[in-house]
């Protein structure tokens, strides 16, 4: 399979005219194979250079950066030779976020890690690509390997990964960050990390089959935290304008037994941003600091993440999800790729992640304020034929984006 020479892909990342990059194509269509088109199908502002006049691109990207035990990420982080992050990088460069949601990147408290990823690979070029550099960045605290002093499964002991308030065989594990290129208001920032479940109205208390007894004894289920990571809503200067980034990644809704009590606490880890919506009268909210309510009215925002569950397969209970993406507040510009149209046809263009044979759903997403403009959007999932293909081994999910254009 022919390469495409590196000048021309540089010329690709240039602002050029289009009468300029159609010749440019037809020069080079006798070499360029035709399955490497699909992927600047999927971006296509990548070929016709970055839309300008306020509009902005945004990702989220479940990267799958976790070990086995504390400090194990930033080891094999360290020397940017790391494989599986080289190839993170090349996508991430590929599609070139302004801003940029990782979930499942380790969390420590002087951010090495996020720090790393960022410096050693971000910036760097990969594979004939030009790096990204993001000098605004937030690590995100995390109650995944946070023991809670409670026999949280029932096992009787309260010393293992289940019992953290967000499972996790280390505190900081599967985590998130924000990489930006743009200011973070860190002074606005809101966590709900310690928010408890049962402060969520109607929240779905999970309940043993055929009888009226709780899988968490009321001592659990009092103290017990919503979020099996965070709830952050993390605020971005775009010029005049401040976008806030409504981020999480609730608990897969697997793994559990038929009292369905990750299903329960992934439904009402999503049903969060719903009231989260509903604004300042949502005071069940309450966040870190002590302050009660949800987003302004007259906010932008964007909500992102690996929220793990995709509106019609899998195992969730698919009515939370169903109510955000119809949310009045809420555009979806349901993305699609060749490779999840390869891979499922009709069944489910829009898929994000890849869990194995007939289990390719959507459950990353990147879902916008009603006052923003959608000016594009994408999955990075090329065919197979697709040299490129081979960067998206290095996590079963995939990158997500869209491009808006900033409302004056």
């Amino acid at each position: 399979m022919t390469a495409i020479p590196y000048e021309i892909k540089l010329a690709m990342n240039c602002r050029f005219t289009r009468s300029w990059m159609i010749a440019v194509i037809l020069l080079i269509s006798s070499n360029l194979p035709l399955l490497q088109r699909d992927l600047h199908a999927q971006i296509p502002n990548q070929i016709n250079g970055r839309a300008t006049g306020g509009s902005i691109r945004i990702a989220t990207f479940n990267a799958s950066l976790y070990g086995k035990e504390a400090g194990q990420v930033l080891a094999r982080l360290r020397g940017g030779k790391n494989q599986q992050a080289i190839q993170l990088a090349a996508i991430v460069q590929s599609i070139r976020p302004d801003i940029l949601l990782v979930n499942e990147i380790d969390y420590d408290d002087a951010g090495l890690t996020v720090n790393s990823f960022g410096k050693h690979y971000l910036e760097v070029g990969q594979n004939g690509l030009s790096g990204v550099k993001y000098p605004h960045r937030y690590a995100v605290p995390s109650n995944t390997g946070q023991l809670s002093g409670l026999d949280l499964d029932g096992n009787g002991e309260s010393r293992d990964a289940n019992d953290a308030w967000g499972y996790g065989v280390y505190p900081g594990q599967y985590a998130m960050a924000i990489y930006s290129r743009f200011p973070i208001v860190e002074s606005g920032i809101r966590t709900f990390q310690k928010y408890r479940w049962s402060q969520l109205p109607n929240a779905l208390r999970p309940m043993l089959p055929g009888s009226d007894k709780s899988y968490y004894s009321d001592e659990v289920w009092e103290k017990l935290r919503l979020s099996s990571k965070n709830h952050v809503d993390v605020p971005i200067r775009v010029g005049k304008k401040v976008i806030h980034i409504l981020a999480s990644h609730p608990t897969p809704p697997v793994f559990d037994g038929p009292d369905d009590h990750n299903g329960c606490r992934n439904h009402d880890e999503i049903k969060f941003w719903t009231d989260y919506l509903t604004g300042r009268s949502s005071t069940h909210l309450i966040d870190d600091r002590g302050t009660a309510g949800g987003l302004s009215s007259d906010a932008s925002f964007i909500i992102a993440g690996d929220l793990n569950s995709d509106p019609v397969l899998g195992d969730s209970r698919h009515s939370a999800i169903n109510q955000l993406l119809e949310h009045p507040k809420v555009q979806d510009p349901q993305p699609t790729s060749p490779g999840a149209a390869e891979s499922t046809g009709s069944k489910n263009p829009c898929a994000t992640a890849d869990f194995g044979k007939d289990r390719k759903m959507r459950v990353d997403y990147v879902l916008p304020s009603r006052d923003f403009l959608i000016r594009g959007s994408g999955v990075f999932w090329p065919t197979t034929q697709n040299s490129e293909s081979r960067w998206i081994r290095a996590t079963d999910h995939r990158l997500v984006w869209i491009e808006v254009e900033l409302q004056p």
